[in-house]
């Protein structure tokens, strides 16, 4: 069984269609993705917004989030029946799994090296080579 990935599907809808057809739209792909085996673990309707260019006539849509989590059997299936839809403009599809776990790596490195150097709090602070170079010009200033 292949392992389960994280995607980002975000679609725009037209604004011709009422509230009541975007909710059973969404819900009717929502029930497309639960019925291949995938789980939305994050749905969001980002609401209307201005298109960067005209799309079939149109210069604004409905942009609605899904995030999903499956084997991608379910992705293939939800953008078929996207494609296939009227009310679809547009839409995106992006597998973002191995960018967060990349970017997981990076910030634990980071972490890591910032705890490895040295005076490290001290230029969190404040302190650090400007703050030491500052005083002591006003310790010499202070002799003179």
């Amino acid at each position: 069984m292949a392992e389960n990935r994280v995607y980002e599907v975000v679609f725009i809808v037209d604004t011709d269609t009422s509230d009541e057809d975007l909710t059973r739209l969404t819900e009717n792909l929502r029930g497309i993705v639960t019925d291949q085996g995938g789980t939305i673990t994050k749905s969001e309707v980002m609401g209307r917004r201005q298109l960067a260019y005209k799309v079939g006539r149109k210069n604004e849509g409905v942009y609605v989030l899904f995030e999903i989590e499956g084997t991608g059997r379910e992705i293939a299936e939800l953008e078929r029946r996207m494609r296939v839809s009227d009310q679809v403009l547009r839409y995106l599809t992006v597998r973002v799994d191995e960018d967060r776990r990349r970017a997981e790596k990076l910030k634990a490195r980071r972490a890591r090296k910032a705890a490895k150097r040295p005076f490290a709090n001290a230029a969190s602070a404040g302190g650090g080579r400007a703050a030491a170079s500052s005083a002591s010009n006003e310790s010499r200033d202070n002799e003179a």
